[in-house]
């Protein structure tokens, strides 16, 4: 099991998840953060702190948000960012893309206000 990043983290982006994270699975892109599924411990952490309430376990997550499971998967593969397995996201900082779902995702009036 892992944890997974939904979507009213985009565009949000607090932080508090990456700076807790005992593994460092949190990683980023430009618009929102992923959670590695397999660097991921299940430790739970990450959900006490996230302010808009965006991580889930995989499990859990909401049934509309069900895509962001494959999303936070996908992510890290060949045909979004390559990253792979890096063993932690603070030894290769921001990737300089989101995976397609979430660049193209619309803006939310709420948090852009």
């Amino acid at each position: 099991m892992a944890y997974v990043i939904i979507d009213s983290c985009i565009d949000c982006k607090d932080a508090s998840c990456v700076s807790c994270c005992p593994v460092d699975c949190i990683y980023e892109g430009p618009r929102t953060y992923y959670i590695h599924p397999d660097e991921c411990i299940n430790c739970g952490i990450c959900v006490s702190v996230c302010p808009p309430e965006a991580i889930y376990e995989d499990i859990e997550v909401p049934q509309l948000q069900k895509p962001f499971i494959a999303i936070n998967r996908e992510f890290f593969e060949p045909q979004v960012t390559g990253l792979g397995s890096p063993g932690g996201a603070s030894s290769v900082g921001a990737a300089q893309q989101d995976h397609p779902q979430v660049a193209t995702f619309a803006a939310s009036a709420s948090k852009n206000s």
